[in-house]
Parts: C-alpha cells; sequence; structure tokens
C-alpha cells in the first residue's frame, strides 16, 4: 500500500509496512526507487529502536506520536555486521526516507505530520 506523507510543505511517495515481517525487512537490501522515496512503519508499541543492518545507504529515522515528530535520527550508516548500533525513539509510527533528507529540507523534531492516500 502507497499513501503520501506531508511534512512541512514537502510530500513523500510512502509505502507502508505493516506485517512484522515487513517491518523486519524494512529497508534491508533495497535502495530507494521512483516508486517510492519513504518507508512507513505502523509500530505495535509506542517505544522502539531500529538498526541499519544489511541496509546499503544511508537512512534518515523519524520516530512520530499524536501526528508530531518526536525525534529524528538523521544520517544513520548501513551495518554489515551483528553489533549494529541502535536508533531509539517514541512513536507509534516510524518513517525512513534517504540520508540527509531532514537536514535538507529543514526538518525537525515537532514538525506535523499528515498522510493522505496516494493518488
Amino acid at each position: 500500500m502507497y499513501i503520501q506523507t506531508h511534512i512541512n510543505q514537502h510530500i513523500f511517495k510512502t509505502k507502508v509496512l505493516r506485517t512484522a515481517r515487513e517491518v523486519t525487512i524494512g529497508m534491508m537490501g533495497k535502495k530507494f526507487t521512483g516508486e517510492f522515496n519513504a518507508l512507513l512503519f505502523v509500530m505495535n508499541k509506542p517505544e522502539s529502536a531500529f538498526w541499519m543492518k544489511n541496509c546499503i545507504v544511508p537512512l534518515d529515522v523519524i520516530f512520530i506520536h499524536s501526528g508530531k515528530i518526536t525525534k529524528i535520527h538523521h544520517n544513520c550508516p548501513p551495518c554489515k555486521t551483528e553489533e549494529c548500533k541502535h536508533y531509539p525513539g517514541t512513536g507509534e509510527l516510524v518513517i525512513e526516507m534517504p540520508g540527509g533528507t531532514c537536514k535538507a529540507l529543514n526538518i525537525k523534531r515537532g514538525a506535523k505530520v499528515d498522510f493522505t492516500t496516494k493518488k
């Protein structure tokens, strides 16, 4: 399923991950394509942590609670070992997008996040 994510005046084509398997795999071994430029993780709990195991590109990890950004981990590097750094945060939703996007577009903690059905 694809939706549009609105942060500030920016719109991102977003792929929604809902199943435990989809959430576990995330961006492992993948790059963003013209089909989507963000991933939305629907989490089962408000506290979680992400890692970049087997990712091939740096990622910005954005935690969202009640429609607002609570935490951004900028430009998280890929990790090829079992001892990967964890990036924790609070939010029932988490977005991954290409590393450096948040700084380049001035997306900050506290920004409002809205979603619409992709047209």
